[in-house]
């Protein structure tokens, strides 16, 4: 079984070392020496990637960076409200409205591409963060808002039921009671946006246009639209993408063991 794990891990980290390996290659040695040993070690390729552009590659690092942490607030705020609702407060239909948002789980992302986009079109935020960021200040990620969910049933009623008698609110208990209480589901939240929004793609191609306005994603892709007959750039490109990843990297070397927790803890509850 470790013999199958170990070779497991090999087969999907060669294309990561290769990565790192052709980034410091010189363009000609790329494609003919597949190696993970360079015969010639380089490091023109990230001052060229990072200066490539009109702009330097931290403006795009920049963008990711401001976009993510929105998304990320947005997250946090949104969806531990709602869920705070749905697990503790009682109203009409509550149990209505939940199996409607659930279904938000089972809707593909593109069918509302078209309808979202012509609403941001007509409010003419396009080539804005906006339609990127404003999103998550609606709750409009089911998987979140159950997760947390999920998690604040498994807080003792009788906390909320001690709060009360000394007088506290609805919303002065979550703030003071249940918000607290959820910091492992909250950072798991926090994880998960990062990546999805670092990674993100097709969105962020669909509203953001300019040049000085794209993401590392877009400004990665832009990069390797140049490579032609006469100019190839194989080297930045990889060399951008080893530093792209850092910052996924970082995240997961620091909090994989509240990632774990908050994921072990939140799939046991309900």
């Amino acid at each position: 079984m470790l013999a199958l794990l170990c070779a497991g891990a090999v087969v999907m980290l060669y294309p990561l070392f290769w990565m790192l390996s052709s980034s410091v290659k010189p363009e000609d040695e790329i494609f003919t020496n597949l190696s993970l040993v360079p015969q010639t070690v380089t490091l023109e390729n990230y001052p060229k990637g990072w200066t490539f552009f009109n702009v330097p590659f931290l403006v795009y690092f920049f963008n990711s960076f401001v976009i993510a942490a929105l998304a990320i607030v947005g997250n946090l705020l949104s969806c531990t409200l709602t869920a705070y609702v749905f697990a503790r407060l009682k109203f009409s239909w509550r149990n209505v409205w939940f199996a409607l948002m659930m279904l938000g789980l089972m809707l593909p992302p593109h069918v509302t591409i078209i309808p979202q986009y012509i609403l941001f079109n007509k409010a003419h935020l396009i080539n804005t963060i906006l339609p990127l960021v404003l999103p998550k200040f609606l709750a409009v990620d089911s998987f979140f808002v159950f997760l947390m969910t999920q998690f604040i049933r498994g807080i003792p009623r009788e906390l909320d039921e001690a709060a009360r008698v000394d007088g506290c609110g609805s919303f002065r208990i979550f703030l003071y009671i249940i918000a607290p209480l959820c910091t492992p589901a909250l950072i798991t939240v926090a994880i998960f946006t990062f990546v999805w929004t670092w990674n993100d793609f097709f969105s962020q191609l669909l509203y953001l246009t300019s040049g000085d306005k794209l993401t590392v994603p877009l400004a990665l892709r832009a990069l390797s639209s140049t490579t032609g007959e006469s100019t190839s750039t194989w080297g930045a490109l990889f060399a951008m993408s080893c530093l792209s990843i850092i910052p996924l990297l970082l995240i997961f070397f620091f909090f994989q063991r509240r990632l774990v927790d908050g994921i072990a803890t939140t799939g046991l509850r309900g």
